[in-house]
């Protein structure tokens, strides 16, 4: 399959996420990409390369999963990259030094922050920033309110809605990694596992769902590993209330596993994840379904 073609705009399609409701009965699971947008907003103004904007893409993750809504899951997935704003941070999670004026209100920077990859990233890629300039308030606002919180609120109503109707929820926020980490990550050098799957460290969701998570791709012949080297981003702890019945986990997928990293593009391994992720999708129904009759 060719590369894709060049970046688009965002005006092809105006809505900044999409929702796909289930297609059976309805079960209080909700998926969600954040980072498998690809569509270029008109005033991003990046002078990164186009390869190195491609790097931060979850390319192809919102295909794989396509599965959930026909085991009666609602998906959810961005149309805007990472790249310009990402609503897998916290609001708060700013680099001032992106900035051309002090932020009105208090700032809390995370580590990954730090290292370029906060609500506006500062780098593509190790050493390849994505501006030659200083951004106006002005400008991250609109990214906030025009996408950010669009993306927000998305995930934030369909979570509530199952949970009115069923009294429970299981999130599964979706992504995929490079099969190696870079000098922007935790593992620089480092090869990762066929997938990875967390819970902000048991903070999130019921770790005996989390364990059945990984035990399942396990079985299925994954290489798996739990918090390491991700433990989960913000919207978990948006979701969450564990206590409540409200579980929320990320899953990343490596790459290497249906694409050619370097040509963006898919491989033969696509359709094989494919139909592993879709019986995934079918056990987790059964899971889940078990879990209410036990309720």
């Amino acid at each position: 399959m060719a590369a894709p073609g060049p970046l688009s705009s965002q005006a092809d399609d105006p809505a900044p996420c999409f929702t796909v409701a289930a297609q059976a009965a309805p079960l209080p699971i909700v998926f969600d990409s954040p980072h498998s947008g690809i569509a270029l907003p008109d005033d991003f103004g990046t002078v990164a390369p186009r390869e190195a904007i491609l790097t931060t893409w979850d390319a192809f993750v919102d295909e794989l999963w396509t599965g959930v809504p026909v085991h009666g899951g609602t998906l959810i997935g961005a149309r805007f990259p990472r790249a310009y704003i990402d609503p897998n941070r916290a609001v708060t999670d700013i680099d001032a030094e992106l900035l051309a004026e002090p932020w009105p209100e208090p700032l809390v920077p995370e580590r990954y922050t730090l290292r370029g990859m906060g609500l506006i990233r500062r780098y593509a890629l190790p050493g390849v920033p994505l501006y030659d300039r200083k951004l106006p308030i002005a400008e991250v606002r609109h990214r906030i309110d025009a996408y950010y919180q669009p993306y927000r609120a998305a995930l934030r109503e369909a979570a509530d809605a199952a949970y009115a109707r069923h009294g429970a929820l299981w999130h599964v926020n979706c992504h995929s990694m490079k099969s190696r980490g870079n000098a922007m990550n935790v593992d620089a050098g480092e090869a990762r596992p066929d997938l990875v799957v967390s819970d902000r460290r048991g903070t999130t969701s019921d770790p005996a769902f989390t364990q059945w998570v990984a035990e399942h791709f396990a079985a299925a012949g994954y290489r798996v590993q739990i918090n390491e080297p991700y433990q989960g981003g913000d919207l978990l702890r948006a979701v969450s209330d564990p206590a409540r019945r409200r579980h929320s986990i990320q899953i990343e997928l490596n790459r290497a596993l249906y694409m050619d990293e370097a040509a963006f593009a898919k491989h033969a391994g696509f359709d094989a994840l494919k139909r592993d992720l879709d019986a995934f999708a079918e056990a987790l129904a059964a899971y889940v379904r078990a879990q209410l009759e036990a309720q």
